[in-house]
């Protein structure tokens, strides 16, 4: 009896540990090939280290969390959030796959890309911004909800640094004018509203910036 349960168990074990490399294999392929429901290749913008594109706005996915990125496509399918590039793709995704894709980009890790360089005094105003806010106009620090250093926090405060500049100050700028507003009770929105574009372009500049130091 003892040894029947034995080989029983280590079935089970053997079998949960094929399944999790299999869940894995098909993130990897879903990124690298698409799928044959029309879901194009996350790795051709976003590459297959999830680096992203910086020049192009594309956002690192890297070391992301996997609940974030997979409510991320899931409001893309539901036209939550807009977007014109992912929006085809993420509708193409079932929920394993979109399951999968996040789980694989989740466990990379997170690296910075190279930046190009701004002035000492921007990144000086957006360190500002990012570690302390500015409550003369109740402007929170990004810290206080995306993390020590802005590693992210949960399924709904994503990792901002290292993330493109491009892409952070686009996202700004889309929780500003309600292009976007798939954040909950409209935090997002409310601290976007009160950034200039100055500052806005200081915050990303300088959250930018700390993958590459």
């Amino acid at each position: 009896m003892f040894y029947a349960r034995a080989i029983w168990c280590a079935s089970l074990l053997a079998l949960c540990a094929t399944t999790a490399h299999a869940a894995g294999m098909d993130g990897a392929k879903i990124v690298k090939d698409g799928t044959s429901s029309g879901a194009a290749a996350c790795s051709s913008c976003h590459g297959m280290d999830g680096a992203g594109m910086s020049a192009a706005g594309f956002p690192r996915l890297a070391g992301q969390n996997a609940d974030y990125l997979a409510k991320q496509l899931r409001d893309m399918q539901q036209g939550l959030r807009n977007d014109a590039v992912m929006q085809p793709t993420a509708k193409a995704l079932n929920d394993k796959e979109i399951a999968a894709v996040a789980k694989y980009y989740a466990s990379l890790p997170a690296k910075g890309s190279a930046e190009p360089a701004a002035s000492e005094d921007l990144l000086k105003k957006g360190e500002q911004l990012a570690k302390l806010g500015d409550w003369s106009k109740s402007v929170p620090a990004c810290v206080q909800c995306h993390g020590e250093n802005g590693s992210g926090v949960g399924a709904h405060f994503p990792a901002i640094a290292p993330q493109s500049a491009n892409y952070l100050a686009s996202q700004l700028r889309n929780w500003k004018s309600g292009a976007r507003h798939n954040d909950p009770q409209d935090l997002m929105k409310t601290v976007a509203e009160k950034l200039s574009d100055d500052e806005v372009a200081a915050v990303a500049a300088y959250l930018a910036s700390l993958g590459a130091r």
